[in-house]
């Protein structure tokens, strides 16, 4: 793996770019904003998922099986593809047997025998590292009930949640209501998790748009040492002070490079998928990072 340094001033700390050698070559309805090039920024990684197939293997890898969060899909590769210009990521209603089954073991991973549901979970973990910039994503998101997709990341070093968590874009029920949030998670003495949160109901992103959910949105990330600023389609959603983002140990996992995750789940937060209809399909249009020029 090839390590690529940026320095941001001489004030702010070094930059890290982290790549493997081949991916070197009352509210109104928000309203989108065009920031293709950022001032003082240059893009330094993109995927515009432009040749149909599978992921492009040197970017990203999946999660398999049961994962996390008691949630009621299977993750598998087979249900992600680039189909014109798009990421798919297909949620299925379908049985898999699950092949670690164990009969009344305490982890619920083993002691389900089948998955009733099916989707994807892609990461750029070893593959596409990066500390500090700004990513952006745009995507469109299916908000039927049971749905939970997100864009995310996590820290390449340590556990969840020391290792830092940063929500981009997650969408699921919150007191039975349809919610976005924005949020970032590190370790926390007395619980398992602190959070710096932001949850702002469906509703008022909307705002009476009966078209937002049928159009792609562009969730952004402008990290620096100092702060993470979330947007969505050009609206600040929640700043995070990193100054406050200590693990009790000191260790500050906001301060350390990140990889990229996204996935769409199904059930638990997401709600009861039992009367959707399936498929469902969660699309991302392309994953673009920035970072300031030296």
């Amino acid at each position: 793996m090839i390590y690529l340094n940026h320095i941001i001033g001489i004030c702010i700390p070094l930059l890290f770019f982290y790549l493997t050698s081949s991916n070197l070559a009352a509210q109104q309805p928000f309203q989108s904003s065009s920031t293709p090039e950022k001032a003082g920024y240059k893009l330094r990684w993109s995927d515009e998922f432009e040749v149909n197939g599978k992921p492009d293997a040197d970017h990203w890898s999946y999660e398999t099986g049961f994962v996390r969060n008691r949630e009621h899909q299977w993750y598998q590769q087979d249900n992600v593809e680039i189909k014109d210009g798009k990421l798919v990521i297909t949620g299925k209603r379908e049985w898999i047997k699950n092949p670690g089954y164990v009969p009344s073991d305490s982890d619920w991973r083993l002691s389900r025998q089948y998955a009733e549901y099916t989707s994807s979970s892609l990461h750029t973990r070893t593959k596409v590292e990066f500390q500090y910039g700004w990513v952006e994503v745009r995507a469109k998101i299916d908000t039927s009930a049971g749905l939970w997709p997100a864009i995310w990341t996590l820290g390449k070093d340590r556990s969840w949640p020391a290792n830092g968590e940063i929500d981009i874009m997650e969408y699921y029920l919150v007191g039975g209501e349809p919610t976005m949030l924005a949020n970032a998670a590190w370790a926390h003495p007395d619980q398992r998790a602190a959070w710096d949160e932001v949850k702002l109901p469906l509703s008022e992103i909307i705002a009476g748009d009966v078209d937002w959910t049928n159009r792609y949105h562009t969730w952004e990330m402008d990290w620096t040492a100092e702060y993470i600023r979330i947007y969505l389609d050009g609206r600040l959603l929640n700043e995070i002070d990193l100054n406050e983002t200590v693990n009790p140990d000191g260790f500050n996992p906001f301060r350390q490079p990140h990889y990229l995750l996204l996935n769409l789940a199904i059930g638990e937060n997401g709600g009861d998928p039992s009367d959707t209809e399936f498929p469902r399909h969660f699309e991302i249009d392309y994953v673009r990072i920035y970072q300031k020029t030296p």
